[in-house]
């Protein structure tokens, strides 16, 4: 969705029953699609009791977005700033994204830059195991998933070395 000319979105706090946060944002998530509101997004932090976040352009579009809907109590008054809602908002380390046989390319180390295929994953460890898809004989080398980038989530298949 566009933001209006010289309008900027702004957060907005929603007050809703305990427990009912995460029911309380699909509801307003299902409305926006039904009526098409200009609703940028919506939060609802695990952490965080009684209360979801939600981002547009002007109060009076969240209270057209929330008005009648259950377990929803009311709007917090003001806007929120982003530095107040930044703490829940968690990136996702890259070893929970990996698998066995997924393409990755390596970012750092003497092997930077190369692609090579995941044959085994140590979550405890944060470290996986991969086969290098450019090397003429197969060694398996333990890398830090901090050196990953996932590139395919495609399982490749073991290429063959002509002699």
């Amino acid at each position: 969705m566009s933001e209006k000319k010289g309008i900027k979105p702004s957060i907005y706090a929603i007050k809703t029953m305990v427990g009912q946060e995460k029911n309380a944002a699909e509801l307003v998530a299902s409305r926006i699609k039904t009526n098409s509101f200009p609703i940028i997004s919506i939060l609802a932090p695990e952490t965080l009791r009684g209360y979801i976040f939600i981002e547009a352009q002007g109060p009076h579009i969240v209270e057209e977005a929330i008005k009648g809907i259950k377990h929803i109590r009311s709007r917090i008054p003001g806007k929120v700033p982003f530095s107040e809602i930044e703490k829940y908002l968690i990136t996702k380390p890259i070893i929970e994204e990996l698998d066995v046989g997924y393409t990755v390319e390596i970012t750092g180390g003497p092997f930077r830059g190369m692609k090579a295929k995941i044959t085994r994953v140590n979550k405890v460890r944060q470290e996986a195991t991969l086969e290098l898809l450019e090397a003429t004989f197969t060694l398996p080398i333990t890398v830090s998933s901090d050196y990953l980038k996932l590139v395919s989530k495609t399982v490749v298949p073991k290429q063959e070395v002509e002699s």
